[in-house]
Parts: C-alpha cells; sequence; structure tokens
C-alpha cells in the first residue's frame, strides 16, 4: 500500500494555557496537520486537563482537524459532548470502557473518525479485532497523565507490529488508511525511531512549543526531517 506522508499532531498541553486560542492559531499557520488535545480526568489518569467547553471555544480558531484523545473513564458518556464540541478524531483506551467495539460503533455513529490507544503495558492484540472498524491507533510511548516524560524504547517493537497489521488491514477494507500515531516524549532524535518502526503520525508538545511561535514551523519541518 501506499505511504502515507509524516503528519504532525502538535499537543496543546504544552501550549501557553492563558492563550490558547491563540496558540492554535500560531500552530495552524505554522503548518500543523492536526491539533492534539488531550483530555485527561484525574481519574482514569493522574491528571486534570480540559472539558468539552474548551474544545468548542477553540474550535473557531483552526479548521485543522482536532485530534481529541479522551484519557477519561468512563468514556461512553461523554464521546458525544466532545463529538458536538468539535473533535474530528476521538480516540479512547480500550480499558475505559467495557465494549471496546461499542465505543468506536458510537464515535462512528456520529460522524467522527475512532482511534484506539495503546498504554505501554498494553497488548498488542487486543486491536486485532477493531482494526477494520478505526481510523487510527494511537501507541503511547510514555505512561499517560503529563507531558514532558522520555519516550519508553521497548514501544518502538510495538509500533513496527502494529504496522505490519495496519498495511494487512488497509489493504483488506479497500484502501481506506488508518494513521499510526505515537504520543509521549517525541523529540527530535526520537521521532526518527518512531518513524523508523512505522509511525506516520506524531504528536509532539514540547518539541513544538518549545522557542515561542516564530519557532513552530521550523520546530515542525525539522520532526518530519526525521523522515529521512
Amino acid at each position: 500500500m501506499p505511504k502515507q506522508p509524516i503528519r504532525i499532531a502538535p499537543s496543546i498541553l504544552s501550549a501557553d494555557f492563558a492563550r490558547l486560542g491563540e496558540e492554535v492559531r500560531a500552530i495552524d499557520a505554522a503548518g500543523a496537520d492536526y491539533i492534539h488535545i488531550d483530555v485527561m480526568d484525574g481519574h482514569f489518569v493522574p491528571n486534570i486537563t480540559i472539558g468539552p467547553g474548551v474544545v468548542k471555544a477553540l474550535r473557531p480558531h483552526s479548521a485543522k482537524p482536532f485530534d481529541v484523545h479522551l484519557m477519561i473513564a468512563p468514556v461512553d458518556p461523554y464521546v458525544q459532548a466532545f463529538a458536538e464540541a468539535g473533535a474530528d478524531i476521538i480516540s479512547f483506551h480500550p480499558e475505559a470502557g467495557p465494549h471496546p467495539h461499542r465505543t468506536v460503533q458510537l464515535i462512528r455513529s456520529l460522524g467522527k473518525k475512532p482511534g484506539i490507544v495503546l498504554n505501554p503495558h498494553t497488548p498488542i492484540e487486543i486491536v486485532d479485532y477493531l482494526l477494520m472498524e478505526v481510523d487510527l491507533v494511537l501507541v503511547m510511548s510514555v505512561n499517560p497523565g503529563f507531558g514532558g516524560q522520555s519516550f519508553i524504547t521497548s514501544q518502538l517493537e510495538k509500533i513496527a507490529s502494529l504496522r505490519a497489521r495496519i498495511d494487512a488491514a488497509v489493504a483488506r477494507r479497500g484502501g481506506r488508511p488508518i494513521d499510526l500515531e505515537v504520543d509521549g516524549g517525541i523529540n527530535f532524535e526520537t521521532a526518527g525511531h518512531a518513524i523508523g518502526a512505522g509511525a506516520d503520525v506524531l504528536v509532539a508538545g514540547t518539541a513544538t512549543f518549545q522557542g515561542g511561535a516564530d519557532a513552530y514551523a521550523a520546530n515542525m519541518r525539522r520532526l518530519r526531517g526525521q523522515a529521512g
């Protein structure tokens, strides 16, 4: 199957929260492919971030796809609120509800793209009966909850194994693509490792937002350049 281009999804978790709308406009103008929004509930993960009200407030600031990663449990009761707030991709953890396939169906029924997220400890086999139904698989290369953590290198093997599974699934579903996204500890060194293992979407918080708005475009070009 043809390879997808490398895309960058800056995580607004690393943005200036006092200026979120302005920051979203800046990363959009600088060439972000997706806007990655981390939603944490203080229960499923040990941090609290934002809810659908903030997603709705940010929506007018960018036409780029909002890549919303739900780190909340139970997840199903909140999917519709995030869909209505303007999410385009809604990713969730299979541990966050009793019936992951039903959650995928719910997201799809709302006209959004479903994604499944694998924590570092989550076995890869959990995706085997979901791949035909999802549009994105997200590998967490840190334990979810906080930005600025170091990349867990054991996840490279998982990324490579998923690459083979995804390519086979894409072929079976007539070429409709499935993104392989990696989130956690992505910098100008680890980006190359993740891409080399098969990732085609990189979530980059600190690496994108360092240096201020004037540096965002160069930071993202440098991340994409690790594909070479």
